[in-house]
């Protein structure tokens, strides 16, 4: 799993999601924009993070493991159940 580089600060926060919350975009292909990170903080349950490019991996995140989005790097989410999390920016 990638890590956020110790050069960038976080200057925004998504609200709480849920399994019934989620906005559709983060289900599909999307990425951020250059130069932004994202990290995937699950509160409770599970979601199964998939890195698309440039190569497929799949990572089952939950409170014990975030998730780290490079930036433009196409990605989604899936949730497992029950979940509720949110998405933390870095650049």
């Amino acid at each position: 799993m990638k890590h956020i580089p110790d050069n960038v600060s976080s200057y925004r926060r998504t609200p709480n999601f849920t399994q019934d919350t989620i906005p559709i975009g983060l289900l599909h292909s999307h990425n951020t924009k250059d130069g932004v990170w994202g990290k995937i903080v699950v509160i409770e349950g599970q979601l199964r993070y998939r890195i698309l490019d440039p190569d497929l991996e799949e990572i089952l995140l939950g409170p014990e493991l975030s998730g780290v989005v490079e930036p433009t790097v196409k990605h989604e989410v899936e949730p497992l159940g029950e979940v509720r999390f949110y998405v933390e920016f870095y650049r």
